[in-house]
């Protein structure tokens, strides 16, 4: 893409453009035209920012270009460039708008001369990562307080002394065994193995730190070994490894338990100070102590105030028997005032009754009247009833239908015994029955008279 090809768009169409569409399409046509390719250069003004973004530039002898490479990549990169190292990038070529720099997106990074080892770093990396070797959920916890240390290392290493004097200076109360191995060149990385095996077969200390010094990353290979990472993955002690410096990264780092910058870093970080323990003890005594002092303060307490409720025997005997004496002399008196009490109480009962009850011999007198009155009463009332009985008798046999049949009267029924009082009830021909005072006849209705005929 040319700058004529931009000027299809939109942005282009104008006369006039401004500073940052200026740069926009120039940003665009920089991406576009450049592919990713590696570029080799020496390191200069490097400055790792606090985000983790590193900037620097990337210069031979005749020319320079700023690189950026931001937090995601770097993080890859296994170790930490500074000014004056030469190196080997791979990236992008883009445009800073902000002040119209182009510069160089870096995506890789390694060191000039190395590609093929770095190469071969940054793939069992990728391997051993994806099979979980790096995951902190498998991390062993490192003890705090071990019993013993183990050093894997050089006898003739500088970093077996700088472990020796921090450990000596921080904890040496705690015994040190050293595991001797070659820490570079051939057959270095199957002594490592070979001394981590013979560790974890002793099992006679609760840490293991896998140390040397710094170098080039052809020094530090052995520690880039697959079957000793897999080793230390596996170990049952955990492992602490402190190898090179602070900028240097190594496979053992990753898979290790724990990683220190360096090898005095990592024997302070198994270990706390013997100064550290010693305050913590003397601030448990001064606890302790405190604690003892007021627990035995409140015990004296209740001892005082559990003697001074302590009555001797007789002095005990002597209150029980003058309680006993008062409870007698009160049971006593209870027991006569009681007696007086029921006393009163009978004398008011016996007035009481004779009040109350009634002479007997005059109430018998008089029920004996009383009785006589009843009785004539009785026969007089019974007399009379029998007399008004014969009267009503007398009236109802006068008005009883048979006596007003004897005089010649008769009653006239229909068939289903119904009286009949009036002739328009009947009809001609009709058969009806009379009662006579003697007697009764079925008799024809002939002919019928009403009352309004007879007037």
């Amino acid at each position: 893409m040319t700058l004529s090809d931009q000027r299809e768009n939109s942005a282009f169409a104008r006369d006039i453009l401004t500073v940052s569409e200026l740069n926009q399409a120039v940003a665009r046509l920089l991406e576009d035209s450049f592919d990713v390719n590696w570029v080799r250069g020496e390191v200069s003004n490097f400055m790792p920012a606090a985000s983790g973004h590193w900037y620097f530039t990337l210069k031979d002898n005749a020319a320079s270009v700023r690189v950026v490479m931001f937090r995601s990549k770097a993080t890859a990169v296994g170790f930490m460039p500074k000014s004056g190292d030469s190196i080997e990038l791979k990236g992008r070529v883009t445009l800073y708008e902000a002040r119209g720099e182009y510069q160089i997106q870096a995506e890789q990074l390694r060191r000039a001369g190395l590609g093929s080892l770095f190469e071969a770093f940054l793939a069992l990396k990728n391997k051993l990562n994806q099979e979980g070797l790096f995951d902190p959920a498998q991390k062993r916890d490192i003890v705090g307080h071990p019993r013993a240390i183990g050093v894997i290392t050089s006898l003739t290493a500088a970093a077996l002394r700088d472990v020796l004097t921090a450990l000596a200076r921080r904890a040496p109360h705690v015994p040190i065994v050293i595991y001797p191995a070659m820490v570079q060149g051939t057959g270095a990385s199957l002594q490592l193995r070979q001394a981590l095996a013979l560790a974890n077969e002793r099992q006679e200390v609760d840490t293991l730190l896998l140390v040397r010094g710094g170098g080039s990353i052809e020094d530090l290979w052995s520690f880039n070994d697959e079957a000793l990472a897999r080793d230390i993955a596996s170990s049952v002690i955990p492992v602490v490894s402190g190898v090179g410096h602070e900028t240097d990264f190594t496979i053992a780092d990753f898979v290790a338990d724990l990683r220190a910058p360096t090898p005095t870093a990592a024997a302070e970080l198994v270990c706390v100070a013997r100064s550290e323990l010693l305050g913590r003890v003397s601030r448990a005594r001064d606890q302790l102590s405190h604690v003892m002092r007021r627990k035995l303060e409140t015990l004296s307490q209740r001892v005082d105030r559990i003697a001074m409720g302590v009555v001797s025997p007789t002095q005990r005997l002597s209150h029980q028997e003058e309680r006993l004496s008062g409870l007698v002399h009160r049971l006593r008196h209870a027991s006569r005032r009681a007696f007086q009490q029921l006393c009163v109480q009978s004398d008011r009962v016996h007035a009481r009754l004779k009040v109350v009850l009634p002479e007997v011999s005059t109430q018998r007198a008089g029920l004996s009247r009383t009785m006589t009155a009843l009785s004539l009463c009785q026969r007089r009332m019974t007399v009379m009833r029998q007399a008004s009985l014969l009267g009503l008798e007398a009236q109802l046999r006068a008005l009883s239908p048979e006596q007003t049949l004897s005089r010649g009267y008769a009653i006239v029924r229909s068939p289903q015994g119904h009286v009949i009082r009036s002739s328009q009830a009947l009809k001609l021909g009709q058969v009806v029955e009379i009662s006579l005072a003697k007697g009764a006849a079925s008799v024809q209705v002939q002919g019928l008279k009403h009352s309004d005929d007879l007037g």
